[in-house]
C-alpha cells in the first residue's frame, strides 16, 4: 500500500509498505513512529525491503544483533531496538515486519524467510541452524564476517569488469573520432592527387565513409547487442547457460571470474557445513549463490553423484571445475574429519589466486590496449601518408 503519514515533528512522509488492510497499515506505521494520513492500494504487492537494503546494512544488523543476543536481550527486543535505530527506511520497514512476525510466534529465521530478497538462502538457513543448536549469536558473528568477505569479493568483481570496460570505451571513442572526423578531412586531399590508391587506403576510406554515413548505428550497436543478448538469455535457458559458460572461458577475464565464483562457493559451503547443515542441503543452497548457470549446473551434478553414494571430493572432481590441488585438500579434509576447515582453505586458495590474477590482468591489459590503439593509428598513418610519399617520390624522379 502507498501511504502518506506524519511523524511526531509534523513532517510528512510518503512511501510503500506491505499491509493486509488499513488497520494493519496503521499498526505498522505506528511502529515506525508515524501517524497515517491517507493511503491507497498499490498496483502490486511487493516484499518488504526489496532492492534497497545494502550489504553494509546487513553487516551492521548482524553485528548489533549478535551483541544484543550475547548480552541476553530477547530476540523481539533486539529487533525492536534495531528497528528504532535503523538509518535505512527500507530496513526499518523490514525489521518492523520481523518484529510483528516474531510476536505472532514465528522464529527469527522464519521472520527472515518472509523477506527473501533481503535475507538470502544462506542467511536464513544459517540462522535456522543456529536456532536448532542454540548458537544464534555465534552464527550471526560468522555471518558478519562472511558478509564483509562478500563485499571484498564484489569489489574485486567490479575492478575486474570496470577496467576493461573503461579502457575499451576509450579506444572505441578514439577510433570513432579518427574515422568520423580526422580521416574524412584527409581523404579529400588524398583523392585529389589523382593517383591510384593502395588497397589498405581504399579500405580505410570505406570504413571512414561507413562511420560518417551510419555514425548513429555505430554508437547504438553496443547497446543494441547488449539488449539483444539479454533478451535472448531471458527467453532461452540454453542461451543463458552458453553465455555463462563463455564468460568462464573468456581470455584473461574468464579465469579470474571463475576463481571469484569458486571462492564464494567454497566460503559459503564451509560456513553452512560448519553450522551443521547437511552436505546435500549445502550444495542446493550454494547452487543459487553461484551467480553463474554453468557453475550452478556443475554443482547440481556433483550433488547428484554425492546423493548416489560418491564422496564429496569425487563429486566435485566430476564437475571439472576444481584443480587437482583443491581436490587433494578436500580428500584430506574428508579423511581427517575437517571438511569445513578444508573448504575454508579452498576459499583462501582461490582468494589468493584472484589477487594474483588481478595484478597480472591489469599488467597485461594496459599493453594490450596500447597495442590495439597503436595498430589502428599505424593503419591510419600508413594509409594516409603512403600515397603522399609515393607522390613525392614520383615527382622527385
Amino acid at each position: 500500500m502507498r501511504y502518506k503519514a506524519m511523524d511526531e515533528r509534523g513532517r510528512k512522509h510518503t512511501g510503500e509498505i506491505e499491509a493486509a488492510n488499513a488497520t494493519d497499515l496503521e499498526t505498522r506505521l505506528a511502529r515506525l513512529g508515524l501517524d497515517l494520513i491517507t493511503f491507497r492500494e498499490g498496483k502490486s504487492r511487493r516484499t518488504l525491503g526489496t532492492g534497497r537494503v545494502r550489504r553494509g546494512d546487513l553487516v551492521g544488523f548482524c553485528f548489533h544483533m549478535e551483541q544484543l543476543m550475547t548480552a541476553g536481550v530477547p530476540v523481539i527486543e533486539g529487533l525492536a531496538t534495531l528497528r528504532d535505530s535503523a538509518g535505512n527506511p527500507r530496513l526499518r520497514e523490514v525489521l518492523a515486519g520481523m518484529v510483528e512476525s516474531v510476536e505472532g510466534g514465528e522464529t527469527l529465521s522464519g521472520a527472515m524467510r518472509e523477506h527473501p530478497r533481503v535475507f538470502g538462502d544462506v542467511f536464513v538457513n544459517l540462522v535456522r541452524a543456529g536456532e536448532l543448536s542454540g548458537r544464534v549469536g555465534e552464527v550471526l558473528g560468522s555471518l558478519n564476517e562472511h558478509l564483509k568477505w562478500q563485499n571484498e569479493q564484489m569489489s574485486l568483481m567490479r575492478r575486474l569488469l570496470m577496467y576493461p570496460a573503461i579502457a575499451g570505451t576509450v579506444v572505441m571513442l578514439v577510433v570513432f573520432f579518427l574515422m568520423a572526423y580526422l580521416v574524412p578531412q584527409l581523404v579529400s586531399f588524398i583523392e585529389g592527387m589523382g593517383r591510384e590508391l593502395p588497397a589498405h587506403t581504399r579500405v580505410l576510406i570505406l570504413v571512414s565513409d561507413a562511420f560518417v554515413a551510419y555514425w548513429y548505428l555505430v554508437l547504438a550497436a553496443p547497446f543494441v547487442m547488449f539488449a539483444l543478448v539479454h533478451a535472448v538469455c531471458r527467453a532461452s535457458p540454453v542461451a543463458a547457460y552458453a553465455l555463462d559458460d563463455f564468460k568462464l572461458r573468456t581470455w584473461l577475464i574468464g579465469p579470474v571470474m571463475k576463481r571469484i565464483i569458486l571462492a564464494r562457493f567454497a566460503g559459503s559451503f564451509a560456513l553452512l557445513y560448519a553450522s551443521g547443515i547437511t552436505v546435500l542441503e549445502c550444495i542446493r543452497i550454494c547452487e543459487g549463490i553461484a551467480g553463474n548457470r554453468a557453475v550452478a549446473e556443475a554443482t547440481r551434478q556433483a550433488g547428484r553423484k554425492i546423493a548416489e553414494g560418491a564422496s564429496i571430493s569425487a563429486g566435485f572432481e566430476a564437475t571439472g571445475l576444481f584443480s587437482p590441488l583443491v581436490l587433494r585438500m578436500l580428500r584430506l579434509g574428508e579423511s581427517t574429519g575437517g571438511l569445513d576447515t578444508a573448504l575454508l582453505n579452498v576459499s583462501r586458495y582461490y582468494n589468493r589466486g584472484v589477487t594474483e590474477s588481478m595484478e597480472q590482468l591489469q599488467a597485461m591489459l594496459g599493453p594490450t590496449i596500447t597495442l590495439a590503439l597503436g595498430a589502428v593509428l599505424f593503419w591510419v598513418i600508413v594509409s594516409v601518408l603512403g600515397p603522399i610519399y609515393d607522390l613525392i617520390t614520383a615527382i622527385g624522379v
